[in-house]
């Protein structure tokens, strides 16, 4: 079991933070460590809850307290929390989708039902859409989700909104007009092929361009975890938990 464990060094870096953090309760160093590893070990496994291995405790009392701390942010402010010095110069966006399971349906009505937790149909069946942000260096900025039937162009300004950046990249996907007027308000340059259908084609840097790989690889590092790689949950605040865990790492790493 100790593949999927986390560090010390890693574990050196986010006990801190969960100490610090209001709102929670972490106890006990060598329990809470216990807690985390077991949210890592489903993470990269993609097991269900019940199957954790007896050695991480009860497998209901460690859901709960995800769930809680899914609920308070927690998730969501120890990838905030480890974003340090990115590198501004570029920002990439991209989306992917992912397939849920038939368990992740049934969310109850009075949460919004399938379309506030981010789930929808597309071509590929029952899923939701990841959109991303990342710096220069491929490190994750910022996540959205939202039903896999979506198009990427939707999310692209409030993936960028708050953010001082000089150069954006993205795919064809991204080619229109509003997003091309967000961009240069912010005096920046848009590294965006124009769509075929346009009427004049821009000319863009096609060396720069390049560097898209980086979000690319970005989608690919965070499937590897295969809680993410399908989606399980029901709820979207605690699926993107488990995004905003493995980010946090990717950061830590």
């Amino acid at each position: 079991m100790t593949r999927h464990r986390l560090d010390d060094t890693i574990w050196n870096e986010i006990y801190p933070f969960l100490k610090a953090r209001p709102g929670i309760y972490v106890g006990n160093a060598d329990k809470c460590r216990t807690f985390v590893d077991a949210v890592h070990w489903l993470m990269r496994t993609g097991a269900q809850w019940r199957d954790l291995p007896e050695e991480f405790g009860k497998w209901n009392t460690i859901f709960k307290r995800f769930a809680r701390w899914s609920d308070k942010g927690v998730w969501n402010d120890l990838h905030t929390h480890f974003i340090e010095e990115p590198d501004m110069e570029w920002l990439l966006i991209d989306s992917t989708v992912t397939r849920a399971h038939p368990c992740a349906a049934g969310a109850p009505k009075k949460n919004g039902g399938h379309a506030e937790q981010a789930l929808g149909k597309s071509v590929g069946g029952f899923s939701t859409k990841i959109h991303a942000t990342v710096d220069a260096l491929g490190n994750p900025l910022r996540l959205l989700l939202t039903g896999g039937q979506r198009g990427d162009a939707t999310q692209a300004i409030p993936l960028l909104e708050g953010f001082d950046f000089s150069c954006v990249l993205a795919d064809r996907a991204y080619d229109t007009n509003d997003i091309l007027d967000f961009i240069e308000q912010n005096d920046a340059e848009a590294i965006i092929p124009a769509k075929k259908n346009r009427l004049i084609q821009r000319e863009i840097d096609w060396h720069t361009y390049k560097e898209r790989h980086l979000v690319e690889c970005f989608m690919n590092k965070i499937k590897q975890y295969r809680r993410i790689f399908s989606r399980f949950e029901k709820y979207a605040s605690r699926y993107m938990s488990f995004l905003s865990f493995a980010s946090a790492l990717i950061w830590l790493r």
